[in-house]
């Protein structure tokens, strides 16, 4: 069995690849059950979260990942998610590879909201904002790179020195960077707004989009969690990656069905019909497109096997 490690996860994922093999698995006949999502209690901290998330493809690949998210650990300066994926072979069940679980969560992650801009955001698009500042910020930026011509990266997280941070690491980079004290005025001047925040009150508000902009909601991955309001709902046209996951964990659609303000049928599109080609994805330059990603096992599978399968040269 190959052992697929951080740095290993890293090498073996870039971005570009990554992206196409996140798109190919979206087409393809892949089992994937809603996943088994728990609260865990953590004294004197914010709850964390236990996922299970299976998927796999008929006398293909058989893959299991086991990933936390204790949001008590910004404080320790560790990662928030960690987590280890196990891959087996479809046909005699046997383990083949232990990959990074939470080097693979980001990357994919990335890499599936880039997939969803490059369907959804201006052909045009140069100036992302990213609203975080924890582990998935770099990816964010990696992964649109891979998918538009991003010149301008500006950076918000309310804490500054963090965001200061993740420009810093964007030395080199040939970007035009800034961190972002003002967030409306962040929001109004960028082509794509992609958050991945552990928010459970609105950052993002719908009076501040400008016509044409791409809003990317990674962060809320519970019914309970939400980084968009409303107006956003309500002026966007809104995707998600899978129906059945999004509006049943995700709080930024979850509400909003609730409330009425959405309703599915309001859907327009997820991941599946625009990579299968059902739905065009954005049809016009001043457009308001919303893409709510809630995390899909498939994805998880796509990564695990485009490292596997190169790491097996």
């Amino acid at each position: 069995m190959l052992t697929i490690d951080e740095e290993d996860v890293k090498r073996l994922m870039a971005f570009g690849p990554l992206v196409e093999a996140i798109r190919e698995m979206f087409t393809r006949d892949c089992v994937m059950p809603l996943r088994h999502h728990h609260t865990v209690a953590v004294p004197g901290e914010p709850d964390a979260t236990a996922l299970l998330m299976p998927a796999w493809t008929v006398g293909g690949y058989l893959g299991v990942k086991l990933v936390n998210v204790f949001p008590g650990n910004a404080a320790r300066g560790i990662p928030a998610v960690s987590g280890v994926y196990v891959l087996f072979d479809g046909m005699t069940g046997q383990a083949v590879a232990l990959v990074d679980g939470g080097e693979l969560t980001v990357r994919r992650t990335a890499a599936a909201s880039a997939l969803a801009a490059d369907y959804l955001a201006r052909e045009d698009s140069a100036h992302l904002l990213v609203v975080a500042t924890g582990r998935l910020a770099a990816n964010q930026i990696g992964a649109y790179r891979a998918v538009r011509d991003i010149r301008q990266v500006t950076v918000w997280g309310r804490d500054p020195e963090k965001a200061a941070l993740v420009v810093e690491g964007l030395s080199g980079s040939g970007l035009e960077t800034a961190v972002a004290t003002d967030l409306e005025a962040a929001v109004g001047v960028a082509d794509i707004v992609s958050c991945a925040t552990l928010a459970s009150e609105p950052l993002i508000m719908g009076e501040w989009l400008r016509p044409g902009v791409h809003l990317d909601l990674i962060g809320g991955f519970t019914p309970k969690m939400r980084e968009a309001d409303d107006e956003c709902i309500r002026r966007a046209t809104v995707f998600c990656d899978t129906r059945e996951g999004a509006t049943v964990e995700a709080g930024d659609l979850v509400q909003p069905l609730q409330s009425g303000v959405l309703k599915t049928t309001d859907i327009a599109a997820d991941l599946y019909d625009l990579c299968r080609g059902r739905h065009p994805g954005r049809t016009a330059d001043d457009e308001i497109t919303l893409h709510k990603a809630a995390g899909a096992a498939l994805e998880d599978l796509a990564a695990a096997l485009l490292a596997y399968e190169q790491a097996a040269r």
